[in-house]
C-alpha cells in the first residue's frame, strides 16, 4: 500500500486524544470512523469535535465550509464490524494498559483488512509490549499525537519487528496530515517530548504529594520562570487526570517506587471524586476560565 491509497481511517477510543486525532485527520480530507464501546462517549466526541471546528474557524485556521466538510467526514459507531470495514490505517487510543491494548488490537486484527496498518497512540508504553497481540507486528508501530490544538508534532516509534516499509508509510502519512514527524531509532518510554515532560510532571506531583508547596505555587514557579501559559498541574488537567493516574500508577507498580506510589495516590484522590481535569470541568483547577489564566495569578491570586 502507498500513502496515496489511504482513504479511510479508524480511531479506536473516543476520548480526548481520539477526538483530536479524528478531527485532525478529517480536517486533512480523510474519511474517519470513531469507535468506542460507550455510546455516551461517542456523543460527547461529536460535540467536542464540533467545538474544535468552531475554535479553528474563529482563529482563522479553517473556513466555515472546511468546518462543515470536516464534520461530514466523521462517522461514529459502537459496532466493531462496521468500524473495521475497509479501513486503511488504524489508530488506537484506549487507556494506558498494555493488556487492554493488546486485547482490543487482537479483536480488530480479526476484523480489519489484511492491508490495514495498525498504530497506537500510547503515551508512555512501547509497542513491543503488545505487538504480537496485533496479529500483524510487521505492520504495527506507535504514532503518537500531542494536543492538536497547539501542536503539529507526532512521534513514530517502531518496535524491533516493524518493517521498514511500514515506518516509511506512516512517516509519509504523517506528513500528508501536516505533521512534523519525529522518528525514533529505537523504542523508548515516553518518546522524546513526553519523556522530558514526564520528568516535569513527576517532580511537580512529588512536591505537592510531600506538601512542599501548593499546586498553585508550583505552577507559578514554572510559569514565572519559563513564561508559559500554564504550569505542570494545568498541563495535567489538559491531558486528563485519569490518564495521569494510570501512567503514574503503572510505573509505580512496575518499578516499586515509593515516591511514584505517593504521586499516584495524590492523583487518585481527584480521580475518585470524578475530578478528571479540563474535560469534566474540574481537576486541579475549575474550567472554563481556570485560575492560572486569570490576571493576577502570578502575583498570588488563586482565583478562589
Amino acid at each position: 500500500m502507498k500513502v496515496e491509497d489511504i482513504r479511510r481511517v479508524l480511531i479506536i477510543g473516543a476520548g480526548t486524544m481520539g477526538q483530536q486525532i479524528g478531527f485532525q485527520r478529517a480536517m486533512h480530507g480523510y474519511d474517519v470512523v470513531l469507535y468506542d464501546i460507550s455510546a455516551d462517549m461517542l456523543d460527547k466526541a461529536k460535540d467536542t469535535i464540533r467545538k474544535l471546528c468552531e475554535k479553528f474557524v474563529s482563529s482563522g485556521r479553517m473556513t466555515g465550509e472546511q468546518s462543515d466538510e470536516t464534520i461530514a467526514r466523521i462517522a461514529a459507531t459502537g459496532n466493531p464490524l462496521e468500524a473495521a470495514r475497509d479501513v486503511d490505517i488504524l489508530s488506537e487510543s484506549v487507556p494506558e494498559d498494555p493488556d487492554l491494548k493488546g486485547k482490543v488490537l487482537s479483536q480488530f486484527n480479526e476484523l480489519c483488512p489484511a492491508r490495514t496498518i495498525f498504530t497506537t497512540n500510547t503515551s508512555m508504553l512501547v509497542p513491543s509490549m503488545f505487538a504480537e497481540a496485533t496479529g500483524r507486528p510487521q505492520k504495527f508501530a506507535a504514532l503518537h499525537f500531542h494536543d492538536v490544538r497547539i501542536s503539529n508534532v507526532v512521534d513514530i516509534m517502531p518496535h524491533p519487528g516493524t518493517s521498514g516499509k511500514t515506518v516509511d508509510l506512516i512517516h509519509a502519512f504523517a506528513r500528508k496530515i501536516g505533521q512534523i514527524a519525529i522518528v525514533l531509532h529505537k523504542e523508548h518510554h515516553g518518546y522524546v517530548f513526553n519523556n522530558m515532560l514526564s520528568s516535569l510532571l513527576s517532580s511537580a506531583l512529588g512536591l505537592a504529594a510531600n506538601d512542599v508547596a501548593s499546586i498553585e505555587d508550583i505552577d507559578r514557579a514554572w510559569m514565572g520562570v519559563m513564561h508559559t501559559e500554564s504550569g505542570p498541574f494545568g498541563i495535567m488537567d489538559s491531558i486528563g487526570l485519569k490518564t495521569i493516574w494510570a501512567i503514574t500508577d503503572y510505573w509505580a507498580n512496575k518499578q516499586d517506587n515509593p515516591q511514584a506510589r505517593a504521586n499516584a495516590a495524590f492523583v487518585k484522590k481527584y480521580v475518585d471524586e470524578g475530578l478528571l481535569g479540563e474535560k469534566t470541568g474540574r481537576g486541579f483547577y475549575s474550567y472554563p476560565g481556570p485560575a492560572y489564566r486569570k490576571p493576577g495569578f502570578l502575583d498570588g491570586d488563586d482565583g478562589k
